[in-house]
């Protein structure tokens, strides 16, 4: 896909008087009718705030949880976010019962200029998740111009997020702009050395992403539960730590491809063992993992070799963390990693760590202002960094 293609607003002219279709992510989490974090509608506030700025007529929309779309469900009603939105753009967004039907349109269609109103969760109706082009065209129907800013949906091909940028003249948000832009500093010739430091629990989840970045980027620091079937594919004793036997010969392969490629694979070669999760005796082991034991994170060599490719590379790509960081006794690697970037981005390196935990970590360790871009979508950031398919991204381009 060439992100370059990929428009902004501005490509839509004035926008003053004219109904705007705002597909947003909206899918806070809640206790009760509490919102917990309201990142993701802070998130999206530049772009409404734009619009309502060249005096649109907003029409927002979002899918919350996920109910059985068969109808209204209170616990999972966009009402919270409603109120949410009025208290942050001081100004009251009503929220209309419905996305869709007669009375909707109606609703939409009283928005004065400059304001703006949240439609009723879009899963509510299964033919949204179904990416029904008859539900989406509905949609599209009570607009003149479609703006899509929920990039952590861009992966999917619901109904609001493909057609209407199908049928309309259509655009990015800013957020939506801004997370392309940012990983496309990493795959399209970033600046060099590039590093990308992996982790999480499992290699299946990685393993594209692994052989995208091969011949993208100069060095590869692979950390947290992936690394292991890495480590048994290279004869190490991992005792019981994660592993996925059916995945052992692939790991060869990127190992020999990276090779191939002039690409260095850092793995761990000590590690924080213990028992099983809940253990708190715990030790650091270099080489092979004690039989009876399994690893919860990296040890302090493999962060200082972790750390010295950071420290030389003027691209860096986090995405999964290297421990069980939520628990402090292994949690040294995560932190140190990320440490190591946060000081490489403040020496001017460029930084983008991906969402869902990699984005957690980095809140968890207070350095959220010290990275340039964290990504708010997690497996919408992981299927853009893998070469996958962005069925909302390409709408787009017409």
């Amino acid at each position: 896909m060439d992100f370059g293609k990929i428009p902004g607003i501005d490509s839509l002219g004035d926008l003053k008087g004219k109904r705007v279709f705002l597909r947003t992510d909206f899918n806070v989490p809640l206790e009760g009718e509490t919102i917990t974090s309201d990142q993701r509608i802070t998130a999206a506030l530049p772009t409404i705030q734009l619009l309502l700025g060249k005096g649109a007529q907003v029409i927002l929309a979002s899918h919350l949880g996920r109910p059985e779309g068969v109808g209204f469900e209170k616990e999972f009603s966009l009402k919270p976010v409603a109120k949410r939105l009025s208290e942050l753009l001081g100004s009251e967004v009503p929220l209309i019962p419905d996305c869709v039907g007669e009375n909707t349109r109606k609703s939409a269609h009283g928005i004065p200029d400059g304001h703006a109103a949240l439609l009723e969760n879009l899963r509510f109706h299964k033919a949204e998740k179904k990416g029904s082009e008859v539900f989406g065209r509905e949609l599209a129907s009570y607009a003149d111009v479609y703006v899509n800013d929920a990039f952590g949906t861009c992966h999917r091909g619901d109904a609001s997020m493909v057609w209407p940028a199908k049928v309309l003249p259509s655009a990015a948000g800013l957020l939506v702009k801004a997370e392309v832009e940012a990983m496309a500093r990493v795959l399209d010739n970033p600046a060099r050395p590039c590093v990308a430091v992996l982790g999480g629990a499992k290699v299946s989840d990685k393993i594209p992403l692994v052989n995208n970045l091969l011949g993208k980027v100069n060095e590869i620091c692979i950390g947290g539960g992936m690394a292991y079937t890495f480590l048994l594919a290279e004869g190490i004793g991992i005792g019981n730590s994660l592993c996925e036997d059916t995945l052992i010969d692939e790991c060869k392969q990127i190992m020999a491809r990276a090779s191939d490629l002039g690409a260095i694979i850092h793995l761990p070669s000590d590690h924080v063992v213990a028992g099983d999760i809940e253990d708190e005796q715990f030790e650091e082991v270099n080489g092979d993992v004690p039989e009876g034991k399994a690893a919860f994170d990296i040890g302090g060599n493999t962060l200082t070799r972790f750390a010295d490719a950071i420290k030389r590379s003027r691209t860096i790509l986090f995405n999964g963390p290297m421990g069980v960081f939520e628990k402090e006794r292994f949690s040294n690697g995560t932190k140190g990693v990320l440490s190591a970037i946060a000081a490489a981005t403040g020496g001017g390196a460029y930084s983008v760590v991906g969402g869902g935990d990699s984005a957690a970590a980095v809140e968890h360790f207070g350095l959220l202002d010290k990275m340039n871009h964290v990504s708010t979508g997690g497996g919408a950031s992981l299927t853009l960094l893998q070469g996958g398919p962005m069925p909302a991204l390409e709408a787009l381009i017409k």
